[in-house]
């Protein structure tokens, strides 16, 4: 009953996020090529990066996600711990991620970005704790970075 109950909690934070993110991606414009229409030009303000700082930058968000994903699938094993070494060491705010950060321009960027790192040190101490509801709040505050950053920049 306790598995069931945990994974109907992940289940319905992924879609509340993937519904409030479709919603904000809607109202930012960021929603070409969505069933739907939409606006057809991108209002986000671009990062003006470089091609290959461009592909770094990707590729660290896609990390991000992926730590998203092992977060959720330790929690629904019980595995708090696990979860929170994840969300420590990929999702916070150590000195690879403060160093990338801090290396941009564009200061809303920026911050944004390290109050998104620091989400994640607050989601690995509270998922020390084991609280099942805690944890799923603590991780529904960090992808609402993840959302916000997205629906404001782009690459």
């Amino acid at each position: 009953m306790i598995r069931k109950s945990i994974f109907a909690a992940c289940f319905l934070t992924l879609t509340v996020g993937t519904v409030s993110a479709e919603g904000m991606m809607k109202h930012s414009g960021m929603d070409h090529g969505m069933k739907g229409g939409g606006s057809s030009t991108d209002e986000r303000i671009s990062l003006n990066l470089p091609p290959m700082m461009k592909q770094h930058q990707l590729a660290n968000m896609r990390a991000h996600l992926d730590a998203v994903r092992k977060i959720v699938s330790a929690i629904a094993e019980d595995d708090f711990e696990g979860a929170s070494t994840i969300a420590g060491e990929q999702l916070g705010s150590n000195e690879r991620m403060m160093k990338m950060c801090n290396s941009f321009e564009n200061e809303a960027f920026k911050g944004m970005g390290l109050a998104f790192h620091k989400s994640g040190d607050d989601l690995a101490e509270t998922l020390k704790k084991g609280n099942l509801k805690e944890s799923l709040r603590a991780l529904n505050s960090t992808m609402n970075y993840c959302v916000s950053c997205h629906a404001t920049f782009r690459q």
